[in-house]
């Protein structure tokens, strides 16, 4: 799941953004309505959800929220803010918002909201995704694998092998670039290698083999990566 973060407050912006990578979340922080909103507008990131404050630089919360609605755009938004009033808490969710956190809150709260948006929009993907014979354990960090005897292998992943190989089993069977990988699973403020994903899938690849699995994970010389369902 990548998820926006709007949130100008320096020292609250990077302790969410540090608590949703340990949650294996890809997160692009920005500090003002505007940047978020041309994160949004870019065709080349796809996000699942919006964490915005409500008071920002440029463009606020609220807005940001409308300006969603108002494009059709059902992305879920979980509004934070200090503006705890029930006329807030009304604004906010009648601006379009799904969800509405009053600061001060505690990062549990925060994930536990998160858990309850991917539960009730379809849009976000569930904890455990099986494609042929191989789950991928969200809560685990993990791939299982039904092998033909009936066992289950265990494969522990890393944060980005796990993020990979969640993109591509939620894409299976589509030629995906390698640019669109690079592009929805490293940070904007990341400027990786431009190999970077292609030593990921070499890592895939080995772990695979380390493992004594066949690796689903195919190149489409000139196009990118398709995730094939092994028979």
């Amino acid at each position: 799941m990548r998820i926006l973060l709007v949130e100008d407050e320096e020292d609250l912006g990077q302790a969410i953004k540090q608590v949703l990578i340990g949650e294996k979340y890809v997160v692009d922080w920005v500090t003002d309505g505007a940047q978020a909103w041309h994160c949004l507008e870019s065709q080349w990131t796809d996000y699942t959800v919006v964490i915005s404050d409500w008071l920002l630089p440029e463009l606020s919360g609220l807005e940001l929220c409308q300006r969603l609605r108002s494009h059709h755009n059902p992305l879920p938004v979980l509004m934070l803010t200090a503006l705890g009033q029930p006329e807030n808490r009304i604004a906010g969710l009648d601006a379009g918002a799904d969800d509405y956190l009053v600061k001060p809150f505690v990062m549990e709260e925060l994930l536990a909201r998160l858990r309850a948006l991917q539960r009730r929009s379809p849009q976000l993907k569930p904890q455990r995704l099986t494609v042929g014979n191989l789950t991928l354990d969200d809560a685990n960090a993990r791939l299982l694998v039904d092998r033909l005897d009936q066992s289950v292998q265990e494969i522990p992943l890393t944060l980005k092998e796990f993020q990979v190989l969640a993109y591509l089993m939620e894409h299976c069977d589509r030629i995906i670039p390698g640019s669109k990988l690079r592009s929805q699973l490293w940070d904007i403020d990341e400027e990786p290698i431009s190999n970077v994903v292609a030593a990921q899938i070499r890592l895939l690849r080995r772990k695979f083999a380390r493992y004594g699995c066949n690796c689903p994970i195919e190149t489409v010389p000139g196009q990118g990566y398709r995730f094939k369902v092994l028979p």
